[in-house]
């Protein structure tokens, strides 16, 4: 069974006789769904498509990339300390 929608969803048995196709799918970057039961299971998806999923980014690394980076922002503050000490 030859599918020409690459966006295929699949029952369990079936993708398991056509894991390869299944995984080739996937690595061309179309999402594989497997069904098990008639419901929806699991996507089979490439390594490169779960780490852009999965990457996290730290604040301070979009902070460094940012294009807005060498932008100054000047912050007049007053010279009060706050609250007066308490005797």
């Amino acid at each position: 069974m030859t599918y020409s929608n690459k966006n295929t969803t699949w029952q369990l048995q079936t993708a398991k006789s056509k894991f390869s196709e299944v995984v080739s799918y996937a690595l061309k970057g179309y999402p594989q769904l497997i069904t098990k039961n008639g419901k929806p299971a699991v996507y089979v998806i490439s390594f490169e498509e779960y780490e852009k999923i999965t990457r996290k980014v730290a604040l301070k690394d979009v902070l460094l990339n940012s294009p807005h980076r060498d932008t100054e922002i000047f912050v007049n503050r007053q010279k009060e300390t706050g609250r007066g000490s308490v005797i």
